[in-house]
């Protein structure tokens, strides 16, 4: 049974940045509603190299993404393409390296700032090309897409921790501060999206280091956080996800079950499972 399904990728979070400044977040986990697991971001450590292995599942040295400067369509299966296969709808507030990955290479603002377009691996988007781009108006830009055209999946996308990151390092106040404020941002739509029964996955491509840069293999450039809200999620604290399974999770959820994509065992409760346990909240 398909499950609509919203991808927050919070660009440039450290894991035990994410672990002790995300007071909302870790305060729907004591109540029970989210769990937080602990990944390791593929390597190298980067932004566009890790966008492909999130929405594809394949490692940057197999899609070829190895730096952030390849640009071009993704030659891989992604979230996008097979979901557009399969006749759902797609949509995406986000950095142009998304468009330029999925959509349209190389990207041009004019064109495809704003994309309503039923041809188009991401049908409908707002896309944004600085990095200091307001995580608010970016929260905004997602939610309007969501209101607008109810996708099946949609894929938010905000900078300003990277941003932060790359000014200031990891141990500072400023990026500290920065992944505050995105939780908060996160505090005003995330009730809504739990009331309406969205599947919600909230991770990061890489962390940041105290060099204020990241691509390589110290923790903290490579621990990153997946928060996962909903139903149909286990909620066992003993599975271990991995980076490149995260997209045949979002398959499943969405309903695809062709993709041929590794999935984390046990992060998702079967159907059967579910729908018992929603029978018995209603009886």
């Amino acid at each position: 049974m398909s499950q609509k399904v919203i991808l927050v990728v919070l660009d440039g979070l450290a894991y035990e940045t994410a672990e002790q400044c995300m007071g909302f977040l870790q305060g729907l986990k004591a109540q029970g509603s989210t769990t937080l697991y602990k990944l390791q971001c593929e390597l190298p450590s980067k932004s566009r190299p890790l966008y492909e292995t999130i929405l594809t599942g394949v490692p940057p040295v197999l899609s070829g993404i190895v730096h952030n400067d390849v640009i071009r369509n993704s030659n891989q299966q992604s979230v996008f393409s097979m979901a557009h296969k399969q006749g759902l709808t797609t949509a995406a507030a986000a950095f142009h390296w998304f468009s330029e990955l999925y959509n349209r290479s190389p990207y041009d603002p004019i064109r495809d700032r704003y994309t309503d377009d039923l041809e188009q691996l991401i049908q409908h988007g707002c896309f944004y090309h600085g990095d200091h781009y307001p995580d608010n108006y970016l929260y905004l830009d997602a939610e309007t897409l969501r209101r607008r055209y109810n996708p099946d999946f949609l894929l938010i996308h905000p900078m300003n921790i990277d941003n932060a990151g790359h000014k200031s390092g990891v141990d500072s106040a400023h990026y500290r501060n920065t992944v505050r404020v995105s939780d908060g941002e996160l505090s005003k739509y995330v009730p809504t999206w739990i009331d309406e029964g969205y599947q919600v996955l909230i991770t990061s491509d890489h962390g940041m280091n105290a060099d204020k840069s990241h691509g390589g293999t110290l923790p903290e450039e490579r621990d990153i956080p997946l928060f996962v809200i909903g139903e149909h999620f286990s909620h066992q604290s003993a599975c271990a996800p991995k980076q490149t399974e995260i997209c045949g999770s979002i398959c499943e959820l969405l309903g695809i079950t062709d993709h041929n994509k590794p999935v984390t065992k046990d992060l998702l409760l079967d159907a059967q499972i579910v729908h018992k346990k929603h029978m018995a909240a209603v009886s």
